[in-house]
């Protein structure tokens, strides 16, 4: 394996955000990263509380979600939402961008929105993801002045997808792509070494959660989290359990 189980553990931020999620659905979800030793939990807001009890004691972090999953909360809001979770004990912080705002080109309103949550984080101590939703951003340039937005108001991470940014086509259906290939390089060649790379939405199995890392990934938002990493140490253990060559001596007669 070319990575080890911590390194590949410790990518993953165990989502717990889906709109029917129970209670005792959550906290199964929080023992299931403590037992995985995964990164952290990225919870609903309500129950954060709840996941910093479960996990006291535990390296996993508690993490949430702000402005979630649509973006369009006002400023004011945004920042309320990120005291509120940090004084419930939220030391990871996942921003939605005001989306629209971004494909009207009111980047001063972008840069002061993502600037008043890192601010208020940061002076928590917490982290701040900033998500980008790329299935709405159809022009890499706009991902590109994001990236920039970010570095420039000292975001920790840039992040592909809330998981639930589904796009209606001509159709009338909808879909979904999430992290690709493509968006992850970008994203990684357009911001400085100090800002870090989550991908959501796709990554659900092994294979995908190395290749992420491969591109320059820190962090994954997963809800396959289990099925992976189960994946990994069943290929270690095949591995370990593979018999070696025999070496083969020459007698010193040469034969």
């Amino acid at each position: 394996m070319p990575y080890t189980y911590e390194e590949l553990a410790g990518m993953i931020d165990h989502s717990l955000l889906h709109p029917t999620m129970t209670d005792q659905e959550m906290e199964e979800g929080c023992r299931l990263a403590a037992r995985y030793r995964v990164a952290s939990v990225c919870i609903k807001p309500y129950a954060v509380k709840r996941a910093c009890e479960l996990l006291h004691g535990t390296p996993v972090r508690v993490g949430t979600v702000v402005g979630f999953p649509h973006g369009g909360s006002a400023t004011e809001v945004k920042i309320y939402e990120t005291e509120v979770a940090c004084r419930d004990g939220a030391t990871e912080i996942d921003m939605v961008i005001n989306i629209g705002k971004a494909l009207s080109g009111d980047w001063e309103y972008v840069e002061q929105d993502i600037l008043a949550v890192t601010e208020a984080a940061h002076g928590h101590g917490a982290i701040v993801k900033v998500i980008f939703e790329n299935d709405f951003l159809t022009d890499d340039t706009l991902k590109v002045r994001l990236c920039q937005i970010c570095a420039h108001v000292n975001a920790d991470f840039v992040k592909t997808s809330t998981g639930y940014g589904f796009v209606k086509g001509a159709d009338g259906k909808y879909s979904y792509r999430g992290a690709t290939e493509d968006d992850l390089r970008l994203m990684r060649a357009n911001c400085p070494p100090q800002v870090q790379i989550k991908a959501a939405g796709g990554i659900r199995d092994l294979d995908a959660l190395i290749r992420a890392r491969q591109l320059g990934v820190s962090r994954v938002g997963a809800t396959a989290t289990a099925a992976m990493l189960d994946e990994y140490r069943r290929r270690a253990a095949s591995a370990t359990a593979e018999p070696q060559p025999t070496a083969i001596l020459s007698s010193p007669e040469g034969y």
